[in-house]
């Protein structure tokens, strides 16, 4: 992250699932989109009281706009600078993200991204959980719609070539 980035949108509560054969699971983290990069925060050091007043507090943005184009209270640029440290978390620069789309479903919107970063080639879908059940492991029950069209124009305006 550069010393003059800014937080253009900020995301919680995003399962991400890798779309790779026999892939099996996801993750919970953070999508931060900055006027430079696509970060997936996937360790934080926010507190857990923040996470879940934000979770909280983003469903029932979402129900009364479906915009992407968000940010939240008691997260800013330097979080987001700590949180960069751990190596679990992903930063991409926008030309190192290959096709991004978003697309419809019954159970809520996804966000589709494939990137290569490091040689190694990624295939991810996003989606926003509503609802999660926490045994025997933490898992999305429900999903959000959301219109993900802002934040993917966002980035493919940005790059500097697009397949």
């Amino acid at each position: 992250m550069e010393h003059n980035e800014k937080i253009q949108a900020h995301l919680v509560s995003v399962w991400r699932e890798s779309k790779k054969f026999f892939s099996v699971g996801g993750r919970e983290g953070m999508l931060v989109l900055t006027d430079k990069h696509l970060t997936y925060v996937h360790k934080t050091e926010s507190k857990m009281n923040w996470w879940k007043a934000i979770t909280q507090r983003q469903v029932i943005n979402f129900i009364k706009s479906k915009d992407t184009m968000i940010r939240h209270d008691g997260y800013d640029e330097k979080e987001l600078s700590d949180d960069l440290e751990n190596s679990k978390n992903v930063e991409l620069e926008f030309d190192d993200i290959k096709k991004i789309s978003f697309e419809e479903k019954t159970w809520g919107s996804a966000l589709y991204l494939e990137y290569e970063k490091d040689d190694k080639k990624e295939n991810y879908q996003y989606a926003i959980a509503q609802d999660w059940v926490k045994y025997p492991i933490k898992e999305p029950t429900k999903f959000m719609k959301v219109d993900w069209a802002p934040f993917v124009q966002y980035i493919k305006e940005r790059q500097k070539f697009t397949e």
